[in-house]
């Protein structure tokens, strides 16, 4: 059989350590690294691209959600919880997979066989690239319907990723294909779209002032006459966003101005 390359993603030791145990009991499994925390995953996954993750939800930098959404096409993944019941039934419901804690080994076994199948289902049709929209999408959806919005987003920095929390972002744009993240004077390029970052984004806090951007509302310094009954939406950065007249008469209701 051949053997599954695995890396492993907890933020505590001992969890660690019972993974790699439990894993090494079963076999066939190669454990291509270790990673403590959500911006290590990242990196690691980028340099080891490894055929299977086993992703703690709960961690303190960026949890395993954030670590999803920061990958443009993720590979497989376990996700491991301790509590989170509300995610469980996420997972049932978009048919990924999940280990409570603490890990039973047969469980354990269960869903690396299941892991197994489908990526020998997936090299047989050629789908692999497919996962993200058929697994992964559904999932946020469901989390973001059920109130639990984006905290923290990892970008790309110059030699390296970063973790903004969501308060620090100023607004977001759509400009010449690419979605790029305010934050001050400086900007992140990131593989998102604007529609699925609506859909994550709290609601309370962040607008879709126009077709290409979203704000921040607590950034919101002025709203500025334009023309043909449209407004500008002048931020305390100094940067102005269109406000288009349709999303006009719902921030009315949001400002009451």
């Amino acid at each position: 059989m051949e053997s599954l390359r695995v890396l492993i993603v907890d933020d505590e030791p001992p969890a660690r350590e019972r993974l790699q145990r439990l894993l090494t009991e079963i076999g066939s499994i190669e454990i291509v690294g270790q990673a403590a925390s959500g911006m290590q995953a990242i990196e690691q996954i980028a340099t080891l691209k490894p055929d299977l993750v086993l992703l703690d939800i709960q961690m303190p930098d960026l949890d395993g959600f954030g670590v999803i959404e920061a990958l443009d096409t993720p590979p497989a993944v376990i996700f491991v919880t301790a509590y989170d019941e509300y995610a469980i039934r996420a997972f049932e419901i978009n048919a990924t997979d999940y280990l409570l804690k603490p890990i039973n080994r047969d469980r354990l076994k269960r869903s690396l066989a299941r892991v197994r199948e489908e990526q020998a289902q997936e090299r047989g049709t050629g789908e692999a690239a497919e996962r993200f929209a058929t697994q992964f999408t559904p999932l946020l959806e469901n989390l973001a319907a059920q109130g639990r919005y984006l905290g923290r987003l990892a970008v790309r920095g110059r030699h390296n990723f970063l973790v903004l929390d969501m308060d620090q972002v100023d607004w977001i744009e759509a400009h010449e294909g690419q979605i790029i993240v305010h934050v001050a004077e400086k900007t992140y390029p990131i593989r998102r779209t604007l529609a699925e970052l609506e859909a994550r984004l709290d609601p309370g806090h962040f607008f879709r002032a126009h077709r290409s951007a979203i704000v921040n509302l607590d950034r919101v310094k002025e709203i500025v006459p334009w023309f043909q009954g449209s407004h500008k939406l002048r931020l305390t950065t100094g940067a102005e966003v269109e406000l288009s007249r349709a999303r006009g008469r719902e921030l009315r209701q949001i400002l009451r101005w």
